[in-house]
């Protein structure tokens, strides 16, 4: 097996084109719907003028997000004109929601699936080529497209996702997933091992197991044993130690010494935990309904530093969610200090449709009291990026290539186990392959550095 067995089949036959927005769920979502489509005889294409569907895989998560989808519908109207008999689709978490919306407002849309209809798609395609609308946002208790070997979008060849549950039990009150995409559950383990063990003999050297929150990970074998998610984790990395596994997201609810031992006792297993705080006021945390305290967070910082000292550690923030005070603003503000994170994603909070807080709470932080706090977290964040690189400066890792510098052909970019990038003279060497490089500058974004010859 090589490279190319994973990648889109590209040639004669009718052509799909596929945005992507949102997390890293929807970017595999869209290899699962373009093998789906493949078996029906479908080719890929990256240019959207050559298309003869279009379909765009959206995010509702934030409100943003959706805006530019909207936008990005009234761009495909050009297509259409110019093409008759183009469909256009919208999938994901946005058609779950916005059905009716889509398609009233948006004449030009033809097909919506939700999450859990892509294998529907053929014959939401076959309606959508006879003049109807084809249409399905069922969400299923079951859907977890187990057997299906997506087709690897990437660029890179090197590094993968592989989705190991889907949907969300959480019912954060800020976040619409749940509603989007259902309830949790767990895909059976020997697919997720199948997939793996396919990725690493095509050349592929890093994969990532996605879920909302993978620490609640669990499958009952026909034994009666049990998989949680530490052990999925340490069977992956046992498939080869050259490897790399990552994951994401982890819940801090859920965070487990258990876990924590696995990754300390397998190198292959990365050095980079995302676990998203939120906010670092425990009474912000409970109108979240986040389930701990900022004490029982930092305490799980505390396991991570204790198992694994050399650790990278991100999260994500949220700025000016209801009712949120001075004093719980500078409550986040001391956990990223105290915590020291290597990263963050940082965004202002914008009510979601059908969420608790959307329903009992009263979006009530002024936009322009949001903004600015959010301008002090992300001004904060870019100093603790900067210190935490300045750290590694002096110190050699072992990278990832992953491929060329945006900057120079000359240079090669990859990553260390801890998820930081890192820029360096290429040598005679490829993506794929594993180097020691030795930290010499830095930015807050990204590490420079020469390799250092074994």
């Amino acid at each position: 097996m090589n490279i190319k067995d994973l990648r889109p089949r590209t040639g004669d036959g009718r052509k799909v084109y596929i945005e992507t927005y949102g997390c890293q769920m929807n970017v595999g979502d869209s290899e699962i719907v373009l093998s789906i489509l493949q078996d029906e005889g479908y080719v890929y294409t990256a240019r959207i003028d050559e298309a003869d569907i279009i379909l765009v895989n959206t995010c509702s998560v934030r409100d943003n997000a959706e805006q530019r989808i909207w936008g990005r519908l009234q761009e495909f109207k050009q297509y259409k004109k110019r093409k008759p008999g183009l469909l256009i689709g919208v999938l994901g978490c946005m058609a779950e929601r916005l059905r009716e919306q889509l398609l009233e407002k948006e004449r030009s849309v033809d097909i919506v699936a939700g999450p859990d209809a892509y294998r529907d798609l053929p014959n939401l395609v076959r309606t959508a080529t006879s003049g109807g609308h084809g249409v399905n946002v069922q969400l299923s208790r079951e859907e977890t497209y187990a057997e299906i070997s997506p087709v690897r979008l990437d660029q890179n060849g090197v590094s993968a996702f592989i989705a190991i549950m889907r949907g969300c039990n959480n019912m954060c009150a800020y976040c619409v997933v749940p509603y989007t995409r259902g309830r949790e559950r767990s895909r059976d383990p020997k697919t997720i091992l199948h997939e793996a063990r396919e990725l690493f003999e095509a050349g592929y050297r890093e994969v990532t197991l996605l879920g909302q929150n993978v620490n609640s990970y669990a499958w009952e074998c026909e034994d009666g044993s049990r998989v949680d998610f530490p052990t999925l984790l340490r069977l992956v990395a046992e498939i080869d130690p050259r490897l790399r596994v990552r994951f994401a997201t982890s819940h801090p609810k859920d965070l487990s010494d258990k876990l924590l031992e696995v990754m300390a006792a397998m190198p292959n297993l990365c050095r980079s935990i995302h676990l998203p705080a939120q906010s670092g006021s425990t009474r912000m945390l409970a109108l979240m309904n986040r389930k701990y305290t900022r004490e029982w967070y930092l305490d799980r910082i505390a396991a991570i530093r204790r198992y694994l000292p050399d650790c990278a550690i991100t999260t994500d923030l949220i700025a000016g969610f209801c009712t949120e005070t001075e004093e719980d603003h500078q409550a986040t503000l001391s956990l990223m200090r105290e915590v020291g994170y290597d990263f963050a994603y940082m965004f202002k909070y914008s009510v979601r449709p059908d969420t608790k807080a959307a329903r009992t709470m009263e979006d009530d932080v002024p936009d322009e009291v949001k903004t600015a706090r959010l301008t002090q977290i992300i001004n904060l964040q870019n100093e603790l990026s900067l210190e935490s690189n300045r750290r590694d400066v002096g110190k050699r890792f072992e990278v990832l290539i992953e491929g060329v510098s945006k900057r120079s052909e000359q240079q090669l970019f990859g990553r260390t186990s801890q998820n930081k990038v890192v820029v360096f003279d290429r040598g005679d060497h490829t993506p794929g392959e594993y180097v020691t490089v030795e930290v010499t500058d830095c930015s807050s974004a990204t590490l420079m550095g020469h390799l250092v010859e074994k």
